[in-house]
């Protein structure tokens, strides 16, 4: 009889299980573009017609190690989600309010 994972975790001692689930939420916590189109189980080319944009022009984005902010708020407001740039200091985080959707219509310094 096959066993099940979650049996096999609950036999770990608390200490790895503890380990384990923060690696996994340190995972969940850093994804790729297209990782997260993938779980969002959207296609390049669903994703290419909601930006209006072609499907070869998603796969350049998904390979992209750089953006502008713009085309990355862009792509996740496509994929139903708000971009938050978050600064982390050694004493905590801090938001950086710029970058926010009403900063858009100010003037550019």
């Amino acid at each position: 009889m096959p066993k099940r994972f979650a049996d096999l975790v609950a036999r770990l001692p608390k200490e790895q299980r503890e380990r384990a689930a923060a690696r996994r939420d340190q995972i969940l916590r850093e994804i790729s573009l297209k990782q997260l189109r993938l779980a969002l189980r959207l296609t390049q080319v669903e994703l290419a017609g909601t930006l209006r944009v072609n499907q070869a022009a998603v796969s350049k984005m998904e390979s992209q190690y750089d953006m502008y902010i713009s085309t990355l708020r862009r792509v996740l407001e496509a994929m139903g989600a708000r971009l938050k740039i978050i600064a982390e200091f050694p004493d905590g985080q801090i938001v950086i309010s710029q970058f926010h959707q009403k900063a858009r219509g100010k003037a550019r310094a």
